[in-house]
């Protein structure tokens, strides 16, 4: 069987050169190249003979960074899925990449164990989310959500939810939809609550995976 590829696209050499030892020493994945930036890896893919399964995607990097990288790769090798790899563990960090597709978001403190079980989550379910990422982040849905399908939603509460996927403050949100912060507050809990979340990530992974908001 032939094993899964990933390509590991971070200008951290030594990060990458070590990652690239342990991917290596998975069973069943293999490294198909590092590359320095996106446009490094553009290069890359243009001469390998394979597209790889993954790519392991750091965010803040020269030349092109993680968020032009996963566009580029959105809009000519959608196939190719994506992880976000990165120390950032910044809640809005972490939206935008959800957002623009990303299916999972690691940070590089994880353990080995972490990163071989996301590679092969991603290949088999097609995404991987960890509680890790923030102390917040909730990894999974609630089991009516599941049972039940998708809940009902009030057309202020998909406004909310909408505008809670972008990165915009919950103040801007008060905002742009003409309400007082304690009322968006309370939009907040209330959605919370009903899909049993306990952060803004876990209202957008839900607002993603039932299509609420398109990526």
């Amino acid at each position: 069987m032939t094993n899964h590829l990933v390509g590991v696209v971070d200008d951290h050499v030594l990060f990458a050169q070590s990652l690239q030892g342990l991917i290596n020493s998975f069973e069943g994945f293999d490294v198909a190249f590092m590359a320095r930036n996106g446009n490094d890896m553009i290069n890359k893919l243009s001469t390998n003979p394979r597209d790889p399964d993954i790519i392991l995607l750091d965010i803040n990097m020269p030349v092109m960074n993680g968020f032009e990288t996963i566009n580029w790769l959105n809009n000519h090798k959608p196939h190719i899925k994506t992880i976000a790899l990165s120390m950032d563990d910044d809640e809005e960090t972490i939206i935008q990449m959800l957002k623009a597709g990303s299916k999972g978001y690691l940070l590089k403190d994880i353990h080995p164990d972490t990163l071989h079980s996301a590679l092969k989550e991603v290949v088999v379910k097609g995404h991987f989310y960890t509680d890790n990422v923030t102390s917040a982040l909730l990894s999974g849905f609630s089991k009516r959500d599941d049972e039940d399908g998708i809940a009902s939603f009030s057309e202020r509460e998909l406004e909310f939810m909408e505008l809670a996927c972008s990165d915009k403050t919950y103040k801007e949100i008060a905002s742009e939809m003409c309400l007082s912060p304690k009322t968006i507050d309370n939009y907040r809990d209330t959605l919370f609550k009903k899909l049993e979340v306990r952060s803004r990530i876990g209202l957008v992974l839900y607002a993603l995976k039932h299509k609420i908001v398109e990526t």
